[in-house]
C-alpha cells in the first residue's frame, strides 16, 4: 500500500488540499469495485491538528503531524496563498520533514504554487520546476538555481514532480495515478472527473507581463518604449544606440533584468497585444499581424505557435465566439 502525505499548510488554497484527497479515495474505489484492493493510505499531515483557512472561515483537521509520520511514499504540497513569503514563513517546518522524508525514499508532488515550498527545501535545485505563470518572475528572483519551465503542465525529475498553474494541477495528479496503477484507472479518473488527460502545455493560458521589479531604469525605459512602439521596425541595435549602452551589455542587462533577451521581450509584446486583438476584435489574422509590428505571415505563425501552442487561427477560435476566421 503507498502512503500518501497531504500536507496541510497554513495559508493554503483548500482545493487543492481536498482534490487530491477525493481522487486518490476515488481509485481506491475503482481497485475495490474491480476485486483489487485498495492501494492509497491517504493521511492528511499538519504543522498543527487543526489549520485555518480563508480567513478562519474553513478549517482542515490533519490525521497526523508531521513529527509522527516516521515514513511515507508520496507528499502532496498544495498550493500557498497569495502572499508567498508569508505563506514560506508560516510553514517553513515543513521543509526539515520533506528532505527528510525524500532521502527515505518518497516522492514530492507540488501543486500550482506549491512549487514554492518545494522549492524552498533545496531538492529543485538544478532541476526543472513547473508552477503558476503568473507568479513566474517571483519564482525566478527567489529561486535562480532552479530552471523554471512555466509553460509546462508537468515536470518530473528524480521523484520530484510539479504542476502548472490552477487547475493544471489535476493533471499531475492524474499523471501520478497512472503511473502508481495503469493507464485504465488514469482513463476512468479522468473520464469521472471531466478531465483533459495528457495535457502537457500551459502555454494558451499565459498571460505575459514583463518584469519590471528591477532597478535598472535604462532597461525599464527599453521595455516600456518596446510597448508603446509594437508596430515600429525595433532592432536590438537601435535599441542598444536609442538608450546609450553598448549592444553586448544591452543584451546582458536586459536579460538580467527581465529574464528574456531584448529579441525575446520584442517577440513576447507583440504576441501578447496579438492575443488580445484576437480574443476581442472582428480583425483576421492577417490585420493582427500587421498592427503588432509583423509583415511575413509564415514568421507570424511560427513565432505565435512557439509561444502559445496553438496556431492563430486555433487561438481566435478558443477564444472568441464571434471569430471571423481568416
Amino acid at each position: 500500500m503507498k502512503h500518501v502525505s497531504i500536507l496541510v499548510p497554513h495559508e493554503a488554497v483548500l482545493g487543492t488540499i481536498a482534490d487530491p484527497r477525493y481522487l486518490f479515495t476515488t481509485v481506491n474505489d475503482f481497485l475495490t469495485a474491480a476485486g483489487q484492493p485498495a492501494l492509497f493510505n491517504i493521511q492528511m499531515v499538519g504543522l498543527t491538528k487543526e489549520v485555518k483557512l480563508n480567513g478562519g472561515i474553513f478549517s482542515v483537521h490533519a490525521d497526523q503531524l508531521t513529527t509522527e509520520v516516521k515514513k511515507t511514499d508520496l507528499i502532496i504540497i498544495p498550493a500557498l496563498g497569495s502572499d508567498l513569503k508569508v505563506s514560506l514563513e508560516l510553514n517553513k517546518d515543513f521543509i526539515p520533514w520533506i528532505i527528510e522524508q525524500h532521502k527515505k525514499g518518497a516522492e514530492v508532488a507540488s501543486l500550482c504554487i506549491g512549487a514554492f515550498l518545494l522549492a524552498s527545501t533545496g531538492l529543485l535545485n538544478g532541476k526543472e520546476c513547473s508552477s503558476h505563470w503568473k507568479t513566474a518572475n517571483e519564482f525566478r528572483e527567489m529561486f535562480p538555481d532552479v530552471t523554471l519551465v512555466d509553460g509546462r503542465v508537468i515536470t518530473e525529475e528524480k521523484g520530484l514532480y510539479s504542476s502548472g498553474g490552477a487547475n493544471s494541477y489535476w493533471n499531475l495528479l492524474l499523471y501520478i495515478v497512472e503511473k502508481y496503477t495503469s493507464r485504465e484507472i488514469a482513463i476512468m479518473a479522468a473520464k469521472l472527473f471531466a478531465l483533459e488527460i495528457d495535457r502537457k502545455s500551459q502555454s494558451p493560458f499565459i498571460m505575459f507581463n514583463g518584469q519590471k521589479k528591477h532597478e535598472d531604469e535604462p532597461i525599464k525605459r527599453a521595455q516600456e518604449f518596446i510597448e508603446t512602439n509594437l508596430t515600429e521596425h525595433l532592432s536590438v541595435d537601435d535599441l542598444a544606440v536609442k538608450f546609450a549602452i553598448g549592444r553586448r551589455h544591452f543584451d546582458r542587462r536586459f536579460k538580467k533584468a527581465t529574464n528574456n533577451t531584448p529579441a525575446e521581450y520584442i517577440q513576447r509584446v507583440r504576441i501578447e497585444a496579438a492575443k488580445k486583438m484576437l480574443e476581442i476584435s472582428k480583425k483576421n489574422v492577417n490585420e493582427v499581424m500587421y498592427e503588432v509590428g509583423y509583415n511575413d505571415t509564415k514568421s507570424f505563425r511560427t513565432v505565435f505557435k512557439k509561444i502559445t501552442g496553438l496556431s492563430p487561427i486555433d487561438y481566435r477560435n478558443k477564444y472568441n465566439n464571434e471569430a471571423v476566421v481568416a
